[in-house]
């Protein structure tokens, strides 16, 4: 189920759909990012990660557009559940936000091949926490009532009981 929510999730050539889970990103894997057992390599995962969180924070019309001038990851949490590997390319990294507050805000990630059921559980989860940052005055700063209302819209529903 895609949902409309007015903007466009697309940015450098990535393009996301919004599902009641959150933003589901097709993220291509290169070759580059295998390691000598034809898995995506673990550090070569972050990569990923942050490639897809592009869309989500830096689309044209997103208000979180201006933090491309300053975002620090604060925290960083990857576990890896299952094997990935090429031929699971493009990745479907469906991302979500949780404990939106003034600076900071966490970003979840639930990785899966491009053949995996939405449902099934992910190979990789991911947990990271970006504060925004003000790069010349090297401090944290504030995040916009408008960029926390943004955010606070990708909370995943809650299950139906």
């Amino acid at each position: 189920m895609e949902l409309d929510t007015g903007h466009s999730f697309t940015a450098v050539g990535i393009r996301g759909r919004r599902t009641p889970r959150g933003l589901v990103v097709p993220v291509d894997v290169r070759w580059s990012d295998m390691d000598a057992y034809q898995h995506i390599n673990n550090a070569r995962m972050v990569t990923l990660l942050e490639e897809a969180r592009i869309p989500l924070l830096f689309a044209p019309d997103a208000p979180t557009k201006p933090l491309e001038a300053g975002l620090l990851v604060a925290r960083l949490e990857v576990d890896y559940k299952g094997q990935l590997r090429h031929q699971d390319s493009p990745l479907q990294v469906t991302l979500s936000t949780a404990r939106v507050r003034a600076a900071d805000f966490v970003v979840q990630h639930e990785v899966r091949g491009v053949d995996d059921d939405p449902d099934a559980a992910p190979a990789v989860l991911a947990t990271v926490r970006l504060a925004a940052f003000d790069v010349e005055n090297q401090r944290v700063h504030r995040l916009s009532a408008e960029q926390r209302a943004y955010l606070k819209d990708f909370q995943p529903e809650p299950a139906p009981a």
